[in-house]
């Protein structure tokens, strides 16, 4: 049974009130429910809704729709709002105007029409609220953090409304994929919640929809040079520096690093790409061509020609979806997100439409059933998992949304249409960012966070991709992948430069992007830090070339298995003086992500990771803005020979900062109140030299 989830009241004034009321008040009610009003022919009787688009941009699959659709007057509506539309990349919004056009053409094919406003979404729903005088506004329910922030303000707006009878409600709704019935009885664990079994639920055909019988001024579509004319006139648009660091990719700057030269033939790759662009009623709409977009039923197309890739086909645009699946196979599966995952985190079409279309399709190819033993055709296995993986992700997001537990606000960021958690903490001084090593996750930092926070310091912690809670989707997972979400998480989120911390192999990830991107970087701390002290380097040669192996497939589940039956003894050898650091909690954390979907994948990283990039290069430029905290030579750090470390970093680091403590590989964790005070002292000082620096 397909369900809604209205919050009964919404008054909030901000994004964390408005977590705070969800939980609350949250309640289910289902659409084959009648609702109260209602006239004979199922229609709500002398009321108004608004139904608010956002990344929801489909008819079919829509329970908000279905929903609304019982009113006798209905807007559909989208906004053109700044803080949503910059978080998208080019692409991406030339995918949304599609999108929109095919919506629209759905809406108008029933008689009704799809509203077109610019702005902030509070100023719009409001104004539009009084113009239709709407009793209730209709919206999906989001897990990113941003979109929680505006749609709080939108709520505030409606709550202030003047004279009014009621405030209009705002009806929050959801896809369910599973038939659960609440959310909080939602497992820590994938395996215990694939025990249970649950059924997946049936999408849902268009409703009949209430003509647009009001006068409105329904507005049109931009082209996208005055969407991104709309978007250049943003007050807080980024800097353009910053614009032009998030534009260059990681493989460009590391190549102008090491003065190498790409040899690329431009002019058959053009030859090639003209011939392409030719293909008639292609799903690849946008000037890059590199994903499928479109409005539903162009998805639908493209998904058909996925799915069906083992059968030989005569039409073009099937045999061009076949084609860029080779080319973005750059793993078993990975094709599905690659072409497919921006028209899904827009929503153009469903992960539950996805996974029945790819079911029915499997029942064809086997006489109506499924084999116990798997699915048969490639493709379905891969459209499958990767929308059963996306669910699992997103509940588990939406979850931490309305639970109370934790010592920090959990908050979600969108990268590269994948779910990243993150916290932060504090609220006034310098920005602070702390990365995890491999296997861990952001609360490894649990006693890092508030106690830097309050050295007078802004704390962010953020869980990197394919780790903790965050996302781990089948994508081929690098050193340079890695840095590149670091580097966008400091633009997009944090929003400044950072003094930026990392731990193992996450004090890597910071060196590259204190070397690549030192704009971004104030201050680099690297914590017993991954990567080697290479004397006179010379030339470096670098490979950004990665390919998945038998080996390693096999290399991972064995290492898997191993570290699920020695993971204590592992992390008691992590913490050599304090053994009971490594307690019940972290191992259960750590425990619970290795039987996430997705965790073999991140695994096989470690017989491809490339550390080649020697520390003392990476950190040339930041002569003394570089603090090493490295275990003392006297202590066991099973990961590497720490006398050998720090006898290579004082000859060949020179003025980099390095202190020894005496602790395991994790003395973050196992000594916070020795941690620190020396990063909060460090911060004091770097903080002093950049402004002297100013000043001079």
């Amino acid at each position: 049974m397909a369900l809604l989830f209205f919050p009964r009241s919404l008054s909030i004034a901000c994004a964390s009130k408005f977590t705070a009321c969800r939980r609350r008040n949250r309640c289910s009610c289902s659409l084959s429910a009648q609702a109260p009003m209602t006239t004979t022919t199922g229609r709500r009787s002398g009321s108004s809704a608004i139904l608010w688009f956002k990344q929801d941009l489909r008819v079919d699959d829509h329970p908000g729709l279905v929903q609304a659709s019982k009113y006798p007057s209905l807007v559909p509506l989208y906004v053109f709002d700044r803080r949503i539309l910059s978080c998208y990349s080019n692409e991406m919004l030339e995918l949304v105007l599609f999108a929109l056009e095919d919506l629209r053409k759905s809406l108008k094919d029933q008689g009704s029409n799809l509203m077109i406003r610019f702005g902030n979404a509070e100023n719009v729903v409001r104004d539009l609220v009084q113009e239709v005088k709407a009793t209730h506004i209709y919206t999906e329910e989001e897990v990113e953090y941003h979109l929680h922030k505006i749609m709080a303000l939108v709520q505030e707006t409606l709550l202030r409304l003047p004279l009014l009878e009621k405030n209009p409600k705002m009806m929050l709704w959801q896809t369910p994929f599973y038939d659960i019935k609440n959310l909080k009885d939602l497992p820590e664990s994938y395996v215990d919640f694939k025990k249970l079994q649950l059924p997946i639920t049936s999408p849902l055909l268009p409703p009949t929809l209430p003509g647009a019988t009001m006068e409105l001024e329904w507005g049109s579509l931009p082209t996208l040079d005055e969407l991104k004319q709309f978007m250049n006139e943003n007050p807080l648009k980024l800097k353009e520096s910053l614009t032009l660091i998030k534009g260059m990719s990681i493989e460009t700057v590391l190549q102008k690093k090491l003065s190498k030269l790409r040899e690329t033939n431009i002019s058959n790759l053009n030859f090639k790409q003209s011939q392409r662009n030719r293909v008639d009623k292609s799903v690849f709409v946008t000037q890059n061509k590199n994903v499928v977009g479109g409005g539903t039923n162009s998805i639908l197309n493209a998904l058909a020609a996925y799915l069906r890739y083992l059968e030989g086909t005569a039409r073009d645009d099937w045999q061009q979806v076949h084609e860029k699946l080779r080319d973005a196979e750059s793993r078993d599966g990975a094709s599905f997100f690659t072409l497919f995952g921006p028209a899904i985190c827009l929503g153009i079409i469903s992960r539950r439409r996805v996974h029945y279309e790819a079911i029915k399709y499997e029942k064809e190819r086997n006489a109506g059933f499924l084999s116990p033993f798997g699915y048969s055709a490639t493709t379905v296995t891969a459209a499958a998992d990767a929308v059963c993986s996306m669910e699992w992700y997103w509940l588990m997001a939406l979850k931490g949304q309305i639970s109370d537990e934790g010592t920090y606000p959990i908050r979600i960021w969108r990268w590269n249409g994948y779910l990243i958690q993150y916290t932060v903490v504090g609220n006034e001084g310098p920005a602070v960012l702390l990365v995890h090593g491999f296997g861990a996750f952001l609360e490894h930092y649990r006693d890092n966070i508030h106690g830097i926070s309050k050295g007078g310091n802004r704390v962010w912690a953020i869980t990197i991709l394919g780790f903790g809670k965050s996302e781990k989707p089948n994508v081929i997972y690098t050193e340079l992948l890695w840095a590149e979400l670091l580097r966008d998480f400091i633009i997009e989120v944090v929003g400044e430069p950072v003094h930026l911390v990392g731990n193992s192999i996450g004090g890597y990830f910071a060196s590259i992007v204190a070397c690549f991107w030192p704009a971004l970087v104030k201050s680099v701390v690297l914590i017993n830090s991954a990567g080697d002290v290479i004397p006179g380097y010379g030339y470096l040669q670098f490979s950004k070339e990665r390919k998945t192996s038998v080996v390693a497939r096999l290399g991972a589940q064995l290492l898997l298995l191993f570290l699920r039956l020695n993971i204590r003894t592992i992390m008691k050898d992590y913490y050599p003086t304090k053994t009971e650091r490594a307690d019940d909690w972290l191992i259960n954390k750590m425990l619970r992500a290795s039987f996430d979907p997705g965790v073999l994948v991140v695994l096989e990283s470690i017989f491809s990771l490339n550390l080649s990039l020697p520390i003392n290069y990476l950190l040339e430029g930041f002569k003394e803005k570089a603090l090493i905290i490295q275990v003392h030579s006297g202590m066991k750090d099973p990961i590497s020979d720490s006398k050998s470390k720090v006898s290579m970093l004082k000859e060949h680091c020179s003025g980099v900062a390095i202190r020894k403590l005496d602790a395991g590989h994790c003395p973050h964790d196992e000594k916070p109140e020795d941690v620190n005070p020396i990063i909060c002292q460090w911060v004091v000082a770097a903080e002093s030299k950049i402004l002297a620096g100013s000043i001079s």
